[in-house]
């Protein structure tokens, strides 16, 4: 368990998306990761809502963290619905965990939330593993 929390903070400082986002990993568990985003105007659309690409970016930032805690995994599938807005101030935290998974291919449900509980979107992704990872770190 201690080398996958190392290794899922080190996949989350190296990823440069993550960082332009401001978004961080809060939870490093490899059964329920969460990550976190605090919506700024950056993250915002013309109507000063969340944009929807931004709801779906911080899924598919716990998407990858998740998916790739003990082997490499590339998505074949995303699915977001979006249920709720936010607005410049409210943070969005991003709970991942594993629906079903096998040798190869699993599929994680990610529930982003504001901070009052209410959600905000439902993500469904779907990963192909390619290969686990050596003993003692990442690829």
């Amino acid at each position: 368990m201690e080398a996958t929390s190392a290794r899922l903070k080190a996949l989350a400082d190296a990823d440069p998306y993550a960082e332009l986002l401001r978004a961080r990993l809060l939870v490093d568990d490899p059964e329920r990761l969460t990550v976190e985003l605090e919506v700024a105007l950056r993250h915002t659309n013309f109507m000063g809502l969340v944009h929807g690409g931004a709801v779906y970016s911080l899924a598919d930032f716990a998407l990858s963290l998740i998916s790739n805690a003990e082997a490499e995994a590339v998505a074949l599938d995303t699915h977001l619905v979006l249920a709720a807005s936010a607005r410049a101030g409210d943070r969005l935290t991003a709970t991942a965990y594993p629906v079903t998974r096998s040798r190869s291919v699993a599929t994680y449900r990610i529930t982003v939330e504001r901070g009052d509980g209410r959600v905000v979107g439902i993500f469904t992704g779907t990963v192909f593993h390619r290969g686990r990872y050596p003993t003692g770190g990442a690829r």
